[in-house]
């Protein structure tokens, strides 16, 4: 009975994604939710940014079938819910960096506030037990908007950002052995609401859209605070804390490594930049399928590697994580330094479709385009000066 209701609630979720999809689709143009290309996109044409509103409108639906939702879930997609707002407006003003911190800082503080679930402790390591105190809050605070933040930078290249949440999902359902879908319902709505995101996004079907901020915010958000239920549990603890690190391996070494080089340029931390592992792999000349199944195939290794340093004993997959995070950051920033320094061809821009220009750039076009055309035809033969 459990595992019909779930199916249900998860192919409602993926129904009404789709639907919305279609709806939201129509009105991203005049509400401003749409994608330009400049220096850092390099797509064609103005995409709309709605996948992750749509995803997350699919969550709700599930959500309200499947009937289980308890405080911890209501409280979770109501603060995701403004977050998702925030991140639309982001999408459509390019908010600031503060505005953007301080909306997901109040988030998290309701969250700890209502539901009095925040990280209270490292787990047990090296014999000991790593009690917080007072400083469980403010590192909840950073986990959550710092896994938040680094599917948002994730989101580069089609597919990306949703992929990789699919195999977190299914890397934290594999961590609990006998999944205890109370826990992970939220997760699974979630998978399925992503996948008409992810046809259209890809090509598969319909008309290409894109995450936007209001999307991988959402997911980011969505995933840290369900890993912190997980392992913060005093009762179940169905993970380890250092288990939730492996789970979303991929995004965190990338964030790590990303803001340790900008730091050392002397930049902030949160300046975009094209210096992520998928646009290193693009500058290498990868292509952007290409890039997008290596990267998930190494998020999927990344995983069952924690799988393995799970068996060693207490603090030693820490230290592995450890030491994997600083070869990451090392080796990310070496490939970053020869990139730059290499010589490199001129990109060239975007152009737009003719059907996605306006109707009177389009006749100036082709006027431009008769009159040299004819002026070609009635040019006479021009001498070389050189043969003189």
């Amino acid at each position: 009975m459990q595992y019909s209701r779930i199916l249900i609630a998860c192919l409602t979720a993926a129904c009404v994604s789709a639907l919305a999809i279609a709806i939201l689709y129509r009105f991203a143009e005049s509400w401003g939710l749409v994608d330009r290309p400049d220096e850092r996109k390099h797509h064609v044409g103005h995409i709309p940014l709605i996948g992750g509103l749509a995803a997350f409108i699919g969550v709700i639906a599930g959500t309200l079938v499947d009937g289980q939702a308890h405080l911890f879930t209501n409280v979770l997609l109501a603060t995701a819910a403004v977050l998702a707002v925030v991140g639309a407006l982001d999408d459509r003003f390019d908010l600031s960096v503060r505005a953007r911190l301080l909306v997901q800082t109040a988030a998290v503080l309701a969250m700890v506030a209502i539901t009095g679930v925040q990280i209270h402790t490292l787990g047990h390591l090296f014999g000991k037990e790593f009690e917080l105190g007072v400083f469980g809050i403010p590192l909840t605070v950073v986990a959550v908007i710092g896994l938040l933040n680094a599917f948002n930078m994730m989101d580069g290249i089609d597919g990306l950002a949703g992929t990789l949440a699919l195999v977190s999902i299914g890397a934290i359902i594999m961590y609990q052995g006998q999944p205890q879908w109370p826990g992970v319902v939220v997760l699974v709505l979630l998978a399925g609401a992503l996948v008409p995101y992810l046809a259209a996004n890809l090509g598969l079907v319909g008309r290409k859209i894109f995450l936007g901020d209001a999307g991988s915010m959402v997911v980011g958000y969505i995933l840290a605070w369900t890993l912190i239920h997980l392992s913060q549990d005093r009762y179940t603890h169905e993970l380890s804390t250092i288990d939730v690190l492996w789970c979303v391996a991929l995004p965190v070494l990338d964030t790590i490594a990303v803001m340790v080089r900008r730091i050392r340029e002397g930049k902030s931390p949160f300046k975009p930049d094209r210096g992520h592992i998928h646009h290193m792999m693009l500058r290498a000349g990868l292509g952007p399928r290409t890039t997008l199944v290596a990267l998930v195939m190494l998020a999927i290794g990344l995983a069952l590697t924690g799988m393995l340093t799970h068996s060693l004993a207490p603090g030693s997959n820490l230290l592995a994580f450890g030491a994997l995070t600083v070869i990451y950051v090392t080796a990310m920033g070496r490939i970053w330094q020869k990139q730059q320094a290499a010589p490199s061809l001129p990109q060239p821009r975007p152009t737009l479709e003719a059907a996605e220009l306006p109707s009177n750039v389009v006749r100036l076009q082709s006027s431009v385009t008769f009159l040299s055309s004819y002026g070609k035809r009635t040019e006479g033969p021009k001498r070389n000066s050189a043969s003189k």
